[in-house]
């Protein structure tokens, strides 16, 4: 009888924590969930990406050498584009990548360099975290990359850019429907990747800085009711 009381107890604690969840995910999916746009790639794609990219004033963001953020009030980076390397920091750890040599990687802890399984650990934390994070503060700029294949795609009556990346460092064929304001600023873009499961959620970009350099970045992203906060950017030439 104990036992059957347990066996009870436990199957009515899953059903209360999960019931409300799959109920939850079933109105999220049929509210929100969009099958992947069919765009046009060619010269009118390249044209949009391109009115985009003036509007953020690519060449400033070009030139910027250093870039220094905080993402969530979590993780904070100091990023050097031309030597390609990035100091990334959290809780009380702090990795030096090397993006262009693997085996360069430095890991710490309090301060101390650390090695082994401990140290590989914290280098490929290190490496999704910048993947991620970097993505949500500099993506629009990342349209002309390697691997990158943009379309054009008529979205609620409007022009919208649809940038599938081949690999991004995180997962294969993500794909983002770039939404513009009057003047081709991103104000938002709707996704469809691997590491969600709806598809075609929206995330705005929000509160647009110049930074000292010229660079135009993002500091807020809302998407459902979850927000990104980036703060504490800092940028030189």
């Amino acid at each position: 009888m104990r036992l059957k009381k347990i066996l009870k107890v436990t199957f009515g604690a899953l059903v209360f924590i999960t019931l409300p969840s799959l109920l939850l995910y079933a109105f999220l999916y049929y509210k929100y969930n969009e099958p992947l746009p069919i765009g046009t790639s060619g010269e009118q794609a390249d044209a949009l990406a391109h009115k985009m990219l003036n509007a953020l004033d690519y060449d400033a963001y070009k030139n910027t050498d250093y870039i220094e953020w905080t993402f969530k009030k979590r993780r904070h980076y100091k990023w050097y584009k031309s030597k390609e390397t990035c100091d990334v920091l959290w809780k009380d750890f702090k990795v030096n990548l090397n993006l262009k040599d693997s085996n360069a990687h430095k890991a710490y802890v309090h301060g101390f360099i650390i090695d082994g399984e401990m140290a590989e650990e914290l280098i490929e934390k290190a490496i999704n975290y910048f993947n991620n994070d970097s993505f949500w503060l500099v993506a629009p700029y990342k349209v002309f990359d390697e691997g990158v294949e943009r379309q054009l795609v008529s979205y609620n009556n409007e022009d919208a850019l649809l940038v599938t990346y081949e690999t991004n460092g995180m997962a294969t064929e993500d794909s983002y429907l770039w939404l513009f304001d009057s003047a081709n600023k991103p104000k938002a873009f709707k996704m469809w990747t691997s590491l969600l499961p709806i598809d075609g959620i929206e995330a705005t970009w929000n509160n647009w800085i110049t930074t000292e350099s010229g660079a135009q970045l993002p500091q807020l992203h809302r998407f459902l009711i979850f927000g990104l906060e980036i703060d504490n950017i800092k940028t030189s030439l």
